[in-house]
């Protein structure tokens, strides 16, 4: 049984947001130590794989924050927390809870949905395809004064 889906792509757009936002401020955080600063050392320039991930986390979740290459970078973004927990946080114990990776899982699953799901509404890309379909410009006004 199908619930009518009133509102469904408002909320997988609110979600893409949100979880595009925090997965960016976590990259910030690791290569400008801004927002708190990174969690440990601050990776070295192109240092495998703390800068890598970093440079992932910053530009994938810009991407889906804003709504631009959503699928691709979702799935960029799932498979660096999937090497992230698997490499980093596995070794230390079976579940996320014993070995401090719930993050890692929570957006490798997160961005797997957006993936799937797409972007949903309040996407970048939205407007490019209307922009294109429809063969029109922003309107802009002039003012009588600049005339």
């Amino acid at each position: 049984m199908d619930a009518p889906g009133i509102g469904r792509e408002h909320v997988i757009g609110v979600f893409r947001i949100v979880v595009g936002l925090m997965f960016a401020c976590h990259g910030a955080a690791a290569l400008f130590g801004v927002l708190g600063g990174p969690h440990g050392a601050k990776p070295g320039f192109a240092a495998w794989p703390g800068w890598w991930a970093a440079a992932i986390q910053l530009t994938g979740g810009t991407l889906v924050l804003c709504g631009l290459g959503t699928r691709a970078a979702a799935v960029l973004c799932s498979g660096s927390m999937a090497y992230a927990y698997f490499v980093e946080h596995q070794p230390d114990g079976l579940f996320p809870i014993e070995n401090g990776g719930e993050a890692a899982a929570m957006f490798c699953w997160s961005f797997l949905l957006i993936a799937t799901l797409g972007p949903g509404r309040f996407a970048l890309v939205s407007l490019v395809r209307l922009r294109r379909r429809t063969g029109t410009r922003p309107v802009t006004t002039r003012s009588s004064a600049s005339a």
